[in-house]
């Protein structure tokens, strides 16, 4: 715990100035910024040579901070959410307060309520969303562990977290869409 109390004294200055870390997720090794920084999302769109129209999720810290950025949460996310085995994240119609940049053209966004306690406390203390996309050049497989992170994404980024990942599973989150009408549509497993 204190360990993590350490990372996050040393990671929102970061995140406050506009800069990317690379951090353990709830799910994998993620390159991270401020959800409300468009210059930062840029970032990371350049870092991981990305197409801009590719959209990327951000994590928020509880329910309460979830409905700080979407219009209107659907009821049945919570019912999604309270019964998922694993991390899930939820593409939501009309998000609010974070940067354009992060929003997909269909004025949706991809947003998980994380369940890993460094970075539930890491967003509580920022009081802001982060982006979280893996950790490898757009295109290239989903690095497992640290040493199978790229010398350009290790070095692209402003801060590397010195905590280790706790999902053995090592798997990226699965993707739900629910429309404003309620419907729910699995886009990853």
């Amino acid at each position: 715990m204190i360990e993590q109390q350490l990372e996050i004294e040393k990671i929102l200055p970061i995140l406050k100035r506009g800069g990317l870390i690379l951090y353990p997720t709830d799910t994998v090794w993620g390159i991270g910024c401020d959800a409300t920084d468009a210059e930062a999302i840029d970032k990371i769109y350049a870092l991981k040579k990305r197409a801009e129209s590719k959209a990327m999720i951000c994590l928020v810290s509880d329910f309460k901070m979830l409905q700080q950025y979407v219009e209107e949460v659907p009821e049945v996310a919570y019912d999604v959410l309270k019964y998922a085995t694993k991390a899930t994240t939820i593409i939501y119609d009309r998000p609010l307060r974070v940067a354009e940049n992060l929003i997909a053209s269909d004025n949706t966004l991809g947003i998980r309520v994380v369940r890993d306690p460094f970075c539930g406390k890491l967003i509580r203390k920022l009081k802001r969303p982060i982006v979280s996309t893996s950790a490898n050049i757009s295109g290239a497989s989903t690095p497992r562990n640290l040493k199978e992170i790229s010398k350009e994404i290790l070095e692209g980024v402003d801060y590397v977290v010195n905590l280790p990942l706790q999902n053995k599973d090592v798997k990226p989150s699965s993707i739900i869409k629910i429309g404003g009408d309620s419907t729910v549509k699995i886009i990853r497993k």
